[in-house]
């Protein structure tokens, strides 16, 4: 692996949760490095520099020592260091071996190259180079998080947000290859229902990764990418066909309604759709396709894997808390209840992390419940 630290020194990068914590968070990536890799760390404030040449893991002890002094202070800028990251990343450019800069701010670019688009344009050339972008994100009151993410994206890359020691370790360490090593790049899902068996269907999620239906065989298009050992999960809600369904609009006038067929009776091995995956290869451009048909079982929700019933209980928060139309009866006590049941072999503790969000949402809706409460506000 060859490595480039771009980092942010910024004034705004002084708190505890912020430099100090992408400095410890860098650590344990270092200390997890083999011999054969190397780090460059570059830094960037009222002005950037170069901190640490490109230095072989077999000095860990002088990379983390150079980790150990950065210190914060100035206004920011992005724009000048990313590309002396790049420019280090290029001269000691592996072939066949990971190439990335990793950037880790609190997403405050402010000065420097200013226009997004140039910047965009920058870590897209640069990705098609074989160097990729993967960003680290610290902070809470100013985040930018979507500046973190698109620019993530359009470097061939993913970007993480660390907020405590713990999920530094998890994504630096337990899913270092995840984070780290692209397998396929520019990965498109196209699902396709069997509309005898799945009368309507939504997305949950997504929002911002939807493509145009001509955009998945256009390998022009930018789409995601996928680590070694990453797994992406989409979650569909259907309405089976011939189910009775509340329209969501009025009643068409000068067109008869669409005429709903009753499901048909099968033996639970239908097909109940087509999923269609393309891909590249990382240092290709040419995209691959794969066809898999999923058939309909028949199961109910409780014969259903603990990983999609703790998968459903996560969307199913994140649409309460969105205060989502499309809720339905969920609720944070509904959810915990599936999440519990769901646990399963949670040997990393990461489902227990998920429940004990629940229940601190749970206990903070119960307090404003009863904060709001007429009697408690004196009201008759």
């Amino acid at each position: 692996s060859n490595f480039v630290f771009l980092i942010d020194v910024s004034g705004s990068m002084s708190p505890a949760e912020r430099l100090p914590l992408i400095k410890q968070s860098l650590r344990l990536l270092v200390k997890r490095m083999n011999a054969s890799d190397r780090v460059a760390i570059v830094v960037y404030a009222s002005s950037s520099g170069t901190v640490l040449e490109s230095t072989s893991c077999e000095q860990k002890e002088k990379i983390l020592d150079a980790i150990e002094r950065l210190e914060a202070g100035g206004s920011t800028n992005g724009g000048e260091g990313i590309q002396r990251a790049y420019a280090l990343a290029g001269e000691h450019f592996i072939k066949g071996g990971v190439n990335r800069v990793i950037l880790c701010t609190d997403g405050d670019f402010n000065v420097g190259i200013t226009d997004q688009g140039q910047l965009i344009q920058l870590i897209q050339d640069k990705a098609k180079s074989g160097v990729f972008l993967s960003a680290l994100g610290v902070g809470d009151d100013n985040f930018k998080d979507a500046l973190m993410q698109k620019l993530a994206d359009k470097g061939n890359g993913n970007y993480h947000y660390i907020d405590s020691l713990e999920e530094a370790q998890k994504v630096l360490v337990e899913q270092m290859n995840a984070t780290l090593v692209t397998i396929a790049k520019d990965v498109k899902i196209q699902i396709e229902f069997n509309p005898e068996i799945v009368g309507s269907y939504r997305l949950i999620g997504y929002e911002k990764r939807v493509l145009a239906n001509a955009d998945f065989n256009d390998d022009t298009k930018d789409a995601g990418e996928i680590g070694a050992g990453h797994t992406v999960t989409a979650l569909y809600e259907v309405v089976l066909a011939g189910a009775e369904m509340r329209p969501v609009v009025d009643g068409l006038k000068y067109q008869p309604a669409p005429k709903v067929e009753p499901r048909r009776p099968g033996n639970g091995n239908k097909e109940m759709l087509t999923l269609k995956l393309r891909y590249k290869k990382p240092d290709g451009d040419t995209s691959r396709l794969s066809e898999f048909v999923v058939m309909d079982q028949g199961y109910t929700f409780n014969r259903a894997s603990t990983d999609f019933q703790f998968a459903a209980a996560v969307a199913s928060f994140g649409m309460v808390l969105k205060d989502s139309t499309y809720k339905g009866t969920a609720s944070f006590g509904s959810i915990l209840e599936m999440a519990e049941a769901a646990k399963g072999n949670d040997a990393e503790g990461y489902r227990s992390e998920f429940i004990t969000l629940v229940k601190k949402a749970r206990d903070l809706e119960r307090r404003i419940e009863r904060t709001n409460s007429p009697s408690l506000r004196g009201v008759p």
